[in-house]
């Protein structure tokens, strides 16, 4: 009994591994895009780059593992997610009342430590931030309009 258990298992692996994620980058336009439209410095456009566009932009870069079934599923949803929540490529589109409140979530985001991600950064090493690098983030951030009350 536990044999076919086991070959059921196997099978049932292998029949998911033919149900892949779209890794198709979304089209944008690059002038609308929170980077084009702000200019930061090349070190906080290094830090968006690496620590959030992964998942918070149209040009997602899917690692190998993406092709790995159910761990790709896992990774499409959170990039799903990530894009609902803040889409720094449609930050054009954007009225400029959701940008000052997406721009003060994004502070207090960082500040408190919860972007990005843990599960991201543990693949991504680049992605985890030093002290000094959230103090960046945050400082430059404050430079933009934002809600008073942060």
């Amino acid at each position: 009994m536990i044999k076919y258990l086991l070959y059921a298992l196997v099978a049932l692996v292998v029949i998911i591994q033919f149900f892949q994620i779209d890794k198709t980058s979304l089209p944008s336009e690059e002038k609308k895009d929170f980077i084009a439209l702000n200019h930061p410095p090349v070190e906080v456009e290094e830090i968006l780059r690496s620590a959030c566009y992964d998942c918070h932009s149209n040009h997602t870069e899917y690692p190998w593992y993406s092709n790995i079934q159910p761990v790709g599923w896992w990774l499409a949803d959170h990039v799903d997610h990530g894009r609902g929540h803040l889409n720094f490529s449609d930050w054009g589109n954007y009225e400029e009342k959701k940008q000052k409140h997406k721009v003060t979530e994004c502070m207090e985001e960082v500040e408190e430590g919860e972007m990005p991600l843990n599960s991201y950064t543990w693949m991504h090493g680049d992605a985890r931030l030093t002290a000094e690098q959230r103090e960046t983030l945050i400082s430059w951030f404050n430079t933009l309009p934002h809600e008073e009350d942060h």
